[in-house]
């Protein structure tokens, strides 16, 4: 039998009462229309947050002011009830906040009908004017004291203070205030606790309440969901940045609230959530044998050489150096990585010859010793690429490949044909990286015969490319990527957990294991059904390095980057390779 909340009414006042919840109105004169929020409660009456009603759509060329709001009107659906607020708007010829509530959950979904492009749609707050005077923009109160965002950050802060802001999406790098696209995209998925936080990697004791938005991936065509607090309120602002047009009736992805256990609990009702509602894919990942062999990359190393800069060194005999150093360490990797950078340009990704005179006889040799070989894949460079094939800029400068481009598809799909199959390169497949470079911004403009695809629905697509090319040339093909969402469960083969970062926001270093063990916990909810790739970039020192690597092999597939330093001044022994080597001979015991 299916569960339906119930609603009560008395004089002034309309509830409706989950398993797990209440939300309240006042009604009347005195109610909604003059103070627009409802009173989000658990189960025991505890207030959760002042949900504001007013939420905002703007365009490029006109701001969404809610100008009046009507009184709610509640209707019963088979297992819901749906309330209905609709809002006089300056941008929109209607515009509604639909709140569903089901047994367990509430779920925002925004409605607008008529022309515009979508700049910052914002919800659980908005600009508006109040029968009182009051004008600008409205947030909803919220009661929590902690926010768990499940995403690495520098500084480091998977829990953090409630006043805090925190940014989820595909815009990043190590600039001040954008390392935050470690994992592109993240969960698109926060947690609301109730105790005060005690470390920046662990959450509290004590109830929490999640929230995650439920939407088809191709509708995900914002870059960036920014938790926006000030003064004990917040809401959240999806940017789509001009580039997704309106022309009839569009529906926000759905805020999806429900309580949890834990945040990890959460990211699992997210999942489970995304694919039920046919938004994530449902099968397991078809895991070939040889994706979980021991991974070595070269880059850790590239880097640890010095005397030129790291990618200058992605060369054949560097290579064949580092080879000759596995080897009289009896390190046998499955799997080899050539990292940045082996291309004589990123966005043509054709070999640099000086570099690998000839990488395809280097590949057969690994292959006639049973590995396999991985390309480093640099994500929207347009180097090398025709203009017409690529986001530009005002000026008409390429600054990104653009996947919704037919022409950049068609080259993509040769490229990925001519490094994948056996009569090319006969690469294995790639390390998908960068893909936190998604370009942004209003005045960013797609290729002429673009289908204005942007954001992270622009992600999805151009990985999802890579991999439909790379298993097309070879079935067995690995794509690994960071892109740790329930909806790239189709387009990544194994999830990558990235560069560590280093300190808290105390500034206390926050020990590499520790990270290790954090993010595994993220990726492994979200996408249970995929192995994860360790990493091991960067390392602070050869004791916390030893200490990853000993951690690995029981957080997924083990990752060499390290062969003869981890700083100048430490140098790597043999007796430091031969932890490695038992490490992987462990793992290698626990695949059978």
């Amino acid at each position: 039998m299916i569960s339906v909340p119930s609603m009560t009414s008395d004089a002034d006042r309309r509830a409706i009462r989950g398993t797990t919840y209440s939300l309240s109105w006042r009604t009347g004169s005195g109610g909604l229309i003059r103070s627009p929020y409802l009173d989000l409660a658990d189960a025991d009456g505890r207030r959760w947050m002042r949900l504001s009603a007013l939420s905002s759509v703007h365009t490029r060329t006109a701001a969404d002011e809610a100008m009046t709001i009507s009184e709610p009107v509640v209707r019963t659906e088979a297992d819901a009830l749906v309330v209905t607020i609709r809002t006089e708007s300056t941008a929109w010829a209607e515009r509604i906040l639909e709140l569903r509530c089901t047994a367990e959950t509430v779920e925002l979904t925004l409605e607008a009908a008529g022309d515009g492009d979508l700049a910052d749609v914002t919800i659980l707050g908005g600009d508006g004017i109040l029968p009182t005077g009051a004008s600008g923009a409205f947030r909803s109160g919220i009661d929590a004291l902690s926010l768990f965002v499940p995403s690495p950050t520098e500084p480091i802060a998977f829990v953090r203070p409630v006043s805090s802001a925190a940014v989820l999406g595909v815009v990043g790098d190590a600039d001040p205030g954008r390392l935050n696209g470690i994992f592109s995209p993240p969960p698109l998925a926060l947690a609301f606790g109730r105790s005060p936080v005690e470390s920046p990697i662990d959450p509290g004791e004590g109830s929490w309440l999640g929230t995650w938005l439920r939407a088809p991936v191709d509708e995900l065509r914002f870059t960036t969901m920014r938790y926006d607090p000030i003064d004990g309120a917040a809401l959240l602002r999806l940017s789509y940045e001009g580039h997704t047009r309106v022309a009839g009736r569009w529906r926000s992805p759905t805020l999806v609230i429900r309580a949890a256990a834990s945040p990890g609990d959460m990211l699992r009702d997210y999942h489970a959530d995304l694919v039920r509602s046919g938004c994530a894919p449902e099968a397991r990942v078809e895991v070939q044998r040889w994706w979980r062999e021991p991974l070595f990359c070269g880059w850790g190393a590239q880097v640890a050489r010095g005397g030129a800069p790291a990618p200058d060194l992605c060369r054949q005999e560097v290579y064949d150096e580092f080879l000759q150093v596995l080897d009289s360490a009896s390190l046998d990797p499955g799997t080899i990585v050539i990292d940045d950078r082996w291309q004589a340009r990123y966005g043509t990704a054709e070999p640099d010859t000086d570099a690998w005179p000839d990488l395809r006889d280097w590949i057969a040799r690994q292959h006639g010793r049973g590995r396999r070989v991985l390309l480093w894949w640099k994500a929207w460079d347009p180097a090398g690429l025709p203009a017409d094939e690529c986001v530009s800029d005002a000026a008409g400068r390429a600054i990104a490949a653009d996947p919704g481009s037919p022409a950049y598809l068609a080259r993509l799909d040769a490229i990925v044909e001519g490094l994948i199959s056996t009569g090319g390169l006969d690469a294995d497949g790639f390390k998908v990286d960068f893909t936190q470079r998604a370009p942004s911004g209003a005045m960013l403009r797609s290729a002429g015969d673009s289908d204005g695809v942007w954001g992270i629905a622009a992600v999805h697509r151009l990985v999802g490319r890579i991999r439909q090319a790379a298993v097309r040339a070879k079935p067995d093909a690995l794509v690994i990527a960071h892109t740790v969402h329930p909806s790239f469960g189709d387009v990544a083969d194994m999830i990558r957990t990235n560069d560590v970062l280093e300190r808290d926001t105390a500034g206390t270093p926050v020990p590499v294991a520790e990270q290790l063990r954090a993010r595994h916990a993220i990726v492994s909810a979200v996408l249970p059904h995929h192995p994860v790739d360790t990493d091991q970039w960067p390392m602070p020192d050869r004791e916390e390095w030893l200490e990853y690597a000993k951690a690995q092999p029981k957080y997924g597939v083990p990752a060499l980057y390290y062969l003869e330093r981890v700083r100048e001044d430490e140098p790597i022994d043999r007796e430091h390779l031969a932890v490695i080597a038992r490490s992987w001979a462990d793992y290698r015991r626990g695949l059978r």
